[in-house]
């Protein structure tokens, strides 16, 4: 099993990136023997399908990155050091991470709804294994592809791509009010400037999509390290109602997926559009 997959253009020519850390779905036979859960179950907290919904983005100019491993075995949007020693023997936790707390470290203990990943730990050398072998490399990637970006075009910008479970849309919403169908994470304004984020919205509100901000999700590990736009670094999380395009019970796509799908392809073209302002000029040599 690879670390990532990446899909580049011909030519690269915007300054975004698009990145999608949670859909990988290559399961190790050996994790699925140590997991008390069913094949699908443990699935789903997995962003099922995101990868193929952004996949033209190379068509578009933009490199894709998508990962491989999947978000139970090791979840690429936490840091390194979120070790929860609640199911890594020998960890230890360095003051209080409410993300660790409740089961969603670097390892994860728990997918949705709290369900128990395992019985008991795993080592602290597995833990170890799996954030090199992994997590590593795919953050290198992601932060090669944004410093290039930066280098050519003066500015790079993160589209982190998720999925969100419809229920987690209705917890927030007030009765009789719509639902957004889509949720932009800018970490309250810390990820990206503001036009930036307006041009993210408008994208998805051209689609005809409901679009909401920072509730339920305002971004985690990857917007809050990558996103800089103070020099010119920007990072949106895009959360995506699974319902839309997908049956959440049975992890596979729904009859409106292809619609879905093909509304996608111009989502991306949009969201493309927002970095090609050109590319800055090589100095000399």
């Amino acid at each position: 099993m690879c670390a990532y997959r990446l899909f580049q253009p011909d030519r690269v020519s915007t300054s975004v990136v698009f990145s999608s850390p949670h859909s990988g779905r290559d399961y190790p036979w050996t994790f699925l023997r140590q997991t008390v859960l069913d094949e699908r179950a443990i699935r789903s907290s997995e962003d099922a399908f995101v990868d193929l919904l952004f996949a033209d983005a190379p068509v578009h100019g933009a490199p894709l990155i998508a990962a491989e491993a999947p978000r139970a075995y090791v979840d690429l949007n936490r840091a390194a050091e979120e070790l929860d020693p609640a199911v890594i023997e020998g960890a230890r936790l360095a003051g209080h991470n409410p993300r660790i707390s409740s089961g969603l470290g670097v390892i994860p203990r728990v997918v949705a709804n709290g369900r128990a990943i395992y019985r008991g730990k795993i080592g602290l050398v597995e833990a170890e294994t799996r954030i090199a072998t992994f997590w590593r490399p795919y953050h290198e990637c992601l932060r090669t592809l944004l410093d290039e970006a930066q280098v050519r075009f003066g500015e790079a910008i993160l589209v982190d791509c998720h999925s969100m479970p419809r229920e987690a849309i209705e917890s927030i919403s007030p009765a009789g009010k719509r639902r957004p169908d889509v949720v932009l994470g800018d970490r309250f304004g810390a990820s990206a400037s503001p036009d930036v984020v307006e041009r993210v919205e408008a994208a998805f509100a051209a689609a005809g999509l409901r679009v909401g901000r920072n509730a339920p999700f305002a971004g985690a590990y990857i917007t809050q390290r990558y996103g800089r736009p103070a020099r010119r670094v920007h990072a949106v999380q895009v959360e995506i109602d699974r319902s839309l395009y997908m049956d959440e019970a049975e992890v596979r796509p729904n009859n409106d997926f292809e619609d879905f799908r093909r509304l996608m392809v111009s989502i991306v073209a949009d969201l493309a559009e927002i970095g090609r302002t050109g590319e800055v000029p090589l100095a000399a040599e």
